[in-house]
């Protein structure tokens, strides 16, 4: 039986994991993506043009693979369908793309709970993205969601009507706007027709693939540190990003995985509220911002910057049995002729490299920091990394000795071609 590969992001997201997952997934006979919803981005640029996803595996690029969104993932029907209408019209075929019955689905009072809640929340704000994700994992725990299976089957208005009911009770009482039921089951319905075709039991599906030897590649959306665990809680997402919701939102057991890659920057970022000890909240932070086009993908935010923190990587090495790593932007960080690497903690006087996800452990910690020089000039051209700049090779050699895992991708630009692949 063949082994499944896991591409997964290593710090708050927006590392450039679709990148690393468009060159594995050439391969792949199928492509998984298996946590989140459409509050995470990733984007692809193929001939020139620019494709931004939130749902769909980037592996639908490549004809021959099956892109599957997994049971772990909540899927909002409208963005799915909007961006299956946007590969259409670019000649980019949707057949291979199938939804597993057991994903839950967003609906529009799952965004509406989500914009109550952070409204009350007043200065212990999370930075949701209101896309409803919270609320759609909240009803799945509560035993009350609603499944791929039910939107295409004979109960689904009796389930919608008493669902919209329950959630309208509570936005009358806060005096928040309520949801219509009618125009909510037209939508949903019209939705269901498109998705129906591609609703289908995913997990029987991928553990035959694994049989014949196929190749599977699981895609991870978000990041570690937000992982609703082992991030930085409460400012995490609502799904577990990690090695363990690869398992869970896929139906692949643990010892069916393979390679797992973590997938960092050469320097960090991080959208939202919480504790980011490495961020650079000056010209430094708004320099990299620009140097590395920094802003959401999903909501357009600029996102805070700083520089990368190997305390934490090593945390998520270990958290996820990180196999190699996939670093980006290292064109980017080159532009600078300085710049910094956290090689440890000062948690009130006391120096550690170890890291938590404590958040008052987090605000009392400084970095201490090594120094390297940049200038890497133009590498976009570079094959090998013999190829590189000797300033480059040190600064990949010192997180490769710190962190104890090798470096296997090495994005030397922006293009999908311009990577160092070892």
């Amino acid at each position: 039986m063949s082994k499944a590969q896991v591409v997964l992001g290593t710090f708050y997201g927006d590392e450039g994991k679709g990148k690393i997952i468009d060159y594995l997934s050439k391969d792949a006979d199928i492509a998984v993506r298996c946590t989140g919803g459409s509050n995470a981005g990733h984007s692809i640029e193929v001939d020139g043009k620019k494709f931004a996803f939130h749902l769909i595996p980037s592996g639908i690029f490549n004809k021959g693979t099956l892109a599957i969104i997994g049971n772990g993932v909540v899927v909002d029907p409208k963005v799915l369908i909007e961006e299956m209408n946007e590969l259409e019209e670019n000649g980019i075929s949707t057949e291979n793309l199938y939804i597993s019955e057991k994903a839950h689905i967003v609906f529009p009072y799952h965004c509406e709970m989500d914009k109550l809640l952070e409204e009350n929340r007043g200065n212990n704000k999370i930075g949701t993205t209101a896309r409803g994700i919270g609320p759609a994992y909240c009803d799945k725990f509560e035993r009350c969601g609603i499944r791929a299976e039910d939107l295409i089957s004979d109960n689904f208005e009796g389930l919608l009507t008493v669902n919209l009911n329950n959630k309208n009770k509570i936005f009358e009482m806060y005096g928040h706007p309520t949801v219509d039921l009618k125009q909510t089951l037209a939508d949903y319905k019209k939705y269901a027709e498109i998705l129906k075709p591609h609703i289908t039991d995913t997990i029987t599906l991928l553990h035959k693939a694994l049989e014949s030897d196929k190749k599977i590649l699981c895609e991870g959306a978000q990041a570690s540190l937000l992982d609703i665990d082992f991030g930085s809680y409460p400012f995490v997402t609502s799904s577990n990003p990690s090695i363990g919701g690869f398992c869970t939102g896929s139906g692949i057991s643990a010892k069916d995985i393979g390679e797992v890659y973590g997938v960092l920057k050469a320097y960090s970022s991080r959208v939202g509220s919480g504790p980011y000890v490495t961020e650079q909240n000056n010209e430094i932070g708004d320099r990299i911002r620009e140097l590395g086009h920094e802003y959401g993908v999903t909501t357009k935010r600029p996102r805070r910057c700083g520089w990368l923190d190997l305390v934490a990587l090593k945390y998520v090495v270990r958290l996820n049995g990180i196999t190699g790593l996939a670093i980006n932007h290292v064109d980017t960080i080159g532009k600078l002729d300085k710049f910094k690497l956290c090689v440890a903690y000062n948690h009130n006087g006391e120096i550690t490299t170890d890291f938590s996800t404590n958040v008052n452990f987090l605000n009392n910690c400084t970095a201490v920091y090594e120094d390297f020089d940049g200038n890497f000039g133009d590498i976009s051209k570079c094959k090998t990394r013999a190829e590189l700049p000797e300033n480059a090779k040190k600064y990949l050699a010192r997180i490769e000795e710190f962190v104890g895992v090798p470096i296997k991708f090495i994005g030397t630009g922006a293009g999908r071609e311009a990577m160092i692949v070892e």
